[in-house]
């Protein structure tokens, strides 16, 4: 069965340990592959952004600190894997995030996939004291210099934005390094994604003609790169709505064919809802190859 994984909707569920808990380990005792958890930590009070999806990301729509709440969850689990996806990676200190996912690394038995992108939100970037405009760049380096920390006990690094001088983080992380996974849409995030991910989590709509000439231009990107194109994810969401479940796999076996090889599935409505479309969607998962 191709892996998949399940969006935390953080919010729509209660803001309770015991509902947080209760999800993780729903998510892990159904066979879901991974747990995917989004990362803003400063919200405003209206939207700051021209499209649909940024009225979502107001006081009014919480979201958990993103390193905090996966540590709860590895807690609360054994098995399944637990994806930041995806975590505003340059609005953050390079070293810290390194610090941070080693760390939860550890504590989680070597669970730990770092999903990462550029965000959209330029006043959080200001509440946090950096800069938005070169954030593509910046991101760039920051991988390179997360990787060296969590391969290297002494690092020594001297770039455009970071400067470490035999250095390095301790304890290490179990997975060296770990997977770092590129959140990406507009098409030169989704060229860097090619050139440095372990993994693409693509942001598009449908699995149409456009998604799979996209997802094959990205694996041309991948092989340019020098990269073996089997070595690099490529992750699809599904946003199962409804009562068709035949439907729903059939759209999961389109994003399938187009090149995904894995499905991160995000149902909307209240967390009644959410949670009974995750139950009906895992029923129905051993069909899928």
């Amino acid at each position: 069965m191709a892996k998949i994984g399940v969006h935390f909707p953080q919010a729509e569920i209660p803001a309770t340990s015991a509902a947080i808990r209760d999800f993780a380990q729903m998510a892990e005792e159904l066979s879901f592959s991974h747990i995917n958890v989004p990362d803003h930590v400063l919200q405003t009070r209206t939207p700051r952004a021209d499209f649909p999806a940024a009225a979502n990301y107001t006081t009014e729509f919480p979201h958990h600190e993103v390193f905090t709440l996966l540590s709860f969850m590895a807690a609360s689990t054994r098995t399944i894997r637990l994806k930041t996806a995806v975590l505003i990676l340059p609005q953050r200190q390079t070293v810290l995030v390194a610090k941070q996912a080693a760390q939860l690394d550890l504590l989680s038995d070597g669970r730990l996939e770092l999903g990462v992108g550029l965000g959209w939100n330029q006043p959080e970037y200001e509440a946090l004291g950096t800069t938005f405009n070169d954030r593509g760049r910046r991101l760039t380096e920051q991988v390179e210099v997360c990787r060296a920390l969590w391969t290297d006990q002494h690092v020594t690094f001297d770039g455009e934005y970071h400067r470490i001088e035999d250095a390095g983080v301790a304890p290490m992380p179990i997975q060296q390094p770990i997977p770092v996974w590129i959140g990406a849409f507009a098409k030169p995030a989704i060229a860097r994604a090619a050139r440095i991910g372990d993994g693409w989590q693509a942001m598009l709509p449908a699995p149409d003609d456009q998604a799979e000439r996209t997802f094959r231009r990205f694996f041309d990107d991948v092989e340019k790169a020098g990269r073996d194109p089997a070595s690099v994810g490529l992750e699809a969401t599904i946003r199962p709505s409804g009562d068709n479940v035949d439907q729903w796999m059939k759209e999961a076996e389109a994003w399938l064919a187009a090149g995904a090889t894995q499905l991160m599935v995000r149902p909307g409505g209240d967390y009644a809802t959410i949670e009974r479309a995750i139950r009906r969607f895992a029923e129905a998962m051993p069909t899928l190859v």
